[in-house]
């Protein structure tokens, strides 16, 4: 499919792996410029040769969203490169977990300052480049917890919800310029953070991880009515969606990837 993307420049944060790196693959193929940025340079690296493009229109640039200087040297790298018109904020973490009483400032201080914070840095610094394109677009990668908290994630749950707030005041500030502003709104998809975690179940249970995702499904995502977790790619397709001409007249919206699993429509 003919996204329109050729010509276009797209930065994506926590790239190394996940949706950020199938976006990035999809992306490319649809002709589009793409610098992938994570914390480590040398899984960066790796990353971007895993992508396997053979022209100039990947950069790896490795940068840490939790520092604000880090993230000003991210700016100054990729303006070599050229003005962005395509911002996806990906770089998260599950942060901090448990029972809300056991979750000291530390553990919401660090969750916040990755999944909040993060994308607000980045956000800020590339703004001037996504009110000047032509065609700017910003998504923030957000999840199904931001509508549908869960108890042992509260700081995540809050996190996820603020960028919904935080998504929905930018477009209201920057639609009448062109930029688009949207959210896109995973569920228990295959990627390195939730591999982590069913293998961690695993271990507690003393099961396989696929039985550990069959009971996770089962116990805690009930609403997945296609009883697995989701693929990377399908959320990449919904990205690169929303990163096209073809998504024109969207703007402060929250694409669902979820399968169901938040319980109401909207």
């Amino acid at each position: 499919m003919d996204l329109g993307l050729a010509g276009r420049t797209a930065l994506i944060t926590g790239a190394d792996s996940g949706i950020g790196w199938h976006a990035a693959q999809l992306l490319l193929a649809e002709g589009a410029m793409v610098v992938i940025s994570d914390h480590d340079q040398t899984i960066l690296d790796r990353a971007a040769a895993a992508l396997d493009v053979d022209d100039n229109r990947l950069h790896a640039v490795a940068a840490d969203v939790t520092d604000r200087a880090s993230v000003g040297r991210l700016r100054e790298q990729v303006r070599r490169i050229g003005r962005i018109d395509i911002l996806i904020n990906s770089a998260g973490i599950t942060g901090a977990t448990g029972a809300f009483e056991s979750i000291d400032d530390d553990g919401w201080a660090e969750t916040l300052s990755v999944d909040l914070m993060g994308p607000v840095r980045v956000t800020r610094a590339f703004l001037d480049d996504l009110r000047s394109s032509a065609n700017g677009r910003l998504i923030f990668l957000t999840s199904e917890n931001a509508v549908q908290p869960y108890p042992e994630e509260i700081p995540y749950d809050a996190a996820k919800a603020a960028l919904l707030a935080t998504a929905k005041a930018l477009s209201k500030a920057y639609g009448s310029e062109g930029l688009l502003v949207n959210c896109v709104s995973p569920a228990f998809i295959a990627t390195p953070m939730t591999d982590a975690m069913m293998d961690q179940r695993a271990a507690e249970l003393g099961v396989t991880t696929d039985e550990a995702i069959a009971g996770f499904l089962q116990e805690m995502r009930p609403g997945i009515a296609l009883r697995r977790r989701g693929r990377p790619e399908e959320v990449a397709a919904v990205i690169a969606f929303l990163c096209s001409d073809r998504a024109s007249f969207v703007n402060g919206s929250n694409y669902r990837v979820d399968a169901g699993s938040v319980a109401t429509i909207n």
